[in-house]
C-alpha cells in the first residue's frame, strides 16, 4: 500500500494547523524569517565564540569546541522530546501532519546527535586523554543516536507509510525513557563527564565571556534546527500532494 494523501482535518483545536494548505501557507511565511534569524544569530555567535571569546583558564583553547558541542547536545535531547510529543499527537489524536513532521525530524536529530558525539570526542581527547570512555553520559547519548537512526529507518521500512509511522511512534515513545537518563546521568552516577555548567540551579559554572556567546550559538543552532525541520516537512507535504494528484490523474486516464 502506498502513501495516503493528506486530507483536510476537522476544524478546531490543534487540527486547525494540520490542514495541508493552511500549513503550507503559514510555513511559507514563517520559514524565510526563521532562516534569516538563524543565519544572523549564528553569524554573530560562532565568530564570537570561536575567535573572539577568551580561552578558559583550565581548558584553554579547547573550550571553543563547546560552542558547537553543547548546542548539539541540547538539540539531541530537546529534539527527541519533540519527536515524542509528535508521536503522541500521531497515535492518540491522529494529527495529520504529525507523522510527516516526525519522519522529517529524525534524520536531523540523528545529525545533531552525531555532531554531539564527534565534538565530544574531540574535546575528550585533550581533556581526558582518550577519544571515548564507556561513561554513563557518553553511553546514553550513543543509545540516543541509535534511537534516532532506528526511528528514521523504521518509518521508511514499510510500503504502508501509515503503518511505518505507527511503528516509529511506538519506538519514539519507548526511547523517550532515555532522555532523562542522558540529562541526569552525571548526577545519578559517578561519571567522567563533567556536571551541568549552564543549566544547574544557582549561578552557571561558566564565566559570562564564555556563557554569552554559548547561549547565542545555542539560539542560532536551535533556529537552524527548526528551519530545517520546517523546510523538510513542507517538502514532504508538497511531495505527498503531487503524488496524490498523479495518482488521481492516472485513475482518470485508466477510467477513460
Amino acid at each position: 500500500m502506498g502513501a495516503r494523501p493528506l486530507s483536510p482535518a476537522p476544524r478546531g483545536g490543534l487540527h486547525r494547523f494540520a490542514n495541508p494548505g493552511r500549513f503550507l501557507r503559514l510555513s511559507g511565511r514563517v520559514l524565510p524569517w526563521l532562516t534569516a534569524a538563524a543565519v544572523l544569530t549564528l553569524g554573530i555567535g560562532l565568530p564570537w565564540g570561536l575567535f573572539f571569546s577568551p580561552p578558559d583558564w583550565q581548558q584553554g583553547e579547547t573550550v571553543r569546541i563547546l560552542y558547537i558541542h553543547v548546542p548539539m547536545a541540547w538539540l539531541a535531547m530537546g529534539g527527541y522530546a519533540g519527536l515524542a510529543v509528535g508521536s503522541i499527537l500521531s497515535l492518540i489524536w491522529r494529527h495529520p501532519l504529525a507523522d510527516l513532521a516526525c519522519r522529517e525530524l529524525s534524520p536531523i536529530g540523528a545529525l545533531a546527535t552525531a555532531l554531539c558525539l564527534a565534538t565530544g570526542s574531540l574535546w575528550g581527547k585533550p581533556m581526558w586523554g582518550t577519544w571515548w570512555v564507556w561513561d554513563a553520559r557518553l553511553t546514553s547519548v550513543l543509545v540516543l543516536f541509535f534511537l534516532w537512526l532506528g526511528h528514521a529507518a523504521l518509518v521508511r521500512a514499510f510500503d504502508d507509510t501509515e503503518r511505518g509511522a505507527r511503528m516509529g511512534a511506538i519506538l519514539a515513545l519507548i526511547g523517550a525513557v532515555n532522555v532523562p537518563i542522558v540529562k541526569f546521568s552525571v548526577d545519578w552516577w559517578n561519571t567522567l563527564h563533567q556536571p551541568a555548567s549552564v543549566t544547574r540551579l544557582g549561578a552557571p559554572g561558566l564565566h559570562v565571556d564564555i556563557l554569552y556567546p554559548l547561549l547565542v550559538c545555542a539560539l542560532g543552532f536551535t533556529l537552524a534546527f527548526m528551519a530545517l525541520v520546517l523546510a523538510r516537512t513542507r517538502a514532504a507535504v508538497m511531495e505527498r500532494r503531487i503524488r496524490a494528484l498523479e495518482l488521481a490523474a492516472a485513475r482518470r486516464a485508466e477510467a477513460a
